[in-house]
């Protein structure tokens, strides 16, 4: 993965447990640009975490990104909080798994919480080039909401709606009466904690002719679950066999053979691990790959899927 140096410009307290983090090159310069749906990896001494960027290509070449406090992730948020303005951090350039279709004849942006930070460089992308959409933004409180005050304070704020304290039930009825007035065509897209994602699902599959584009911060327990039986993968490349236990991932079972493949969330969520397949039949567990992908079975994301059969041949 090519990568790139780049400054701690500023920190920004967002709200109690979110803090935005504005980047630069390391001599001060533009970073690669990117479209707006795109992301980064942050490389923290031998962590890599993904982090959606918030502001879009039009802007002075820096990144900005936004991190919340997780106390019981496994490390990567409380190190981020760590950093110093004028830190050095190891980037990757953009890659785009959520990209915004401009074309759309209207766009609904839907976020959950700090799910957000993609959406908020779409709305900007679409207000600039006077696009027809709306953006609801659903949080805990007001006070939780990283990013509220800017909203309200810019041309995006008569296009929002924020919705606040709402849970199950709740938040179902609002998604299906916003979803009741769309016009067919209209793309929809989401960001957001896994029940909220399964809302805006289950809305938008009562509703006929949304074009619905998902983008998950982190995978739902059941992709996680590791119940299969044992298989064996084959690298065509090495002509090497690794056997992957019960309790393994096909990525720990790799790294326990001496063979390291690159990762980032290893949730099946960012697509770093995609890998073709060369024969045999995944079992899918990712959310990044679209059905129609899942059905063709030459690619899959080795952190979390498994094997229908006995073995799979990788293109390793």
């Amino acid at each position: 993965m090519t990568t790139q140096w780049a400054r701690i410009r500023r920190l920004r307290v967002e709200a109690a447990d979110i803090r935005s983090i504005e980047l630069v090159g390391a001599d001060g310069g533009p970073l690669q640009p990117f479209e707006a749906g795109a992301h980064i990896d942050v490389h923290l001494d031998g962590l890599i975490r993904q982090y959606s960027l918030i502001n879009t290509a039009d802007s002075d070449g820096s990144y900005r990104i936004a991190v919340k406090l997780e106390p019981n992730s496994r490390g990567g948020s409380q190190r981020m909080h760590a950093l110093s303005e004028g830190g050095i951090l190891k980037v990757s350039l953009p890659r785009n798994n959520f990209a915004l279709d401009a074309t759309a004849g209207h766009t609904v942006l839907l976020a959950g919480g700090i799910g957000v930070t993609p959406l908020l460089g779409m709305a900007i992308t679409l207000l600039m080039g006077e696009k027809s959409f709306s953006f609801d933004y659903f949080g805990r409180s007001y006070e939780a909401l990283a990013f509220a005050d800017e909203i309200r304070q810019s041309a995006l704020a008569r296009r929002t709606r924020f919705h606040l304290g709402l849970t199950g039930k709740a938040v179902h009825q609002v998604l299906a009466a916003r979803f009741d007035l769309l016009p067919p065509g209209t793309h929809v897209y989401a960001c957001g904690p896994g029940p909220f994602m399964q809302a805006v699902r289950d809305a938008v599959a009562a509703k006929r002719g949304l074009v619905l584009h998902l983008e998950y911060f982190a995978a739902e327990p059941p992709a996680l679950e590791l119940v299969a039986d044992s298989f064996r993968v084959r690298l065509a490349k090495s002509d090497t066999t690794v056997a992957v236990d019960a309790g393994q991932t096909i990525v720990e079972a790799l790294r326990a053979a001496g063979i390291e493949v690159e990762t980032s969330c290893e949730q099946g969520v960012c697509g770093t691990c995609l890998t073709t397949v060369l024969a045999g039949r995944p079992d899918h567990r990712d959310m990044l790959l679209t059905e129609e992908e899942q059905l063709a079975g030459d690619q899959m994301l080795l952190c979390v899927s498994r094997s229908h059969d006995a073995e799979l041949v990788l293109d390793l």
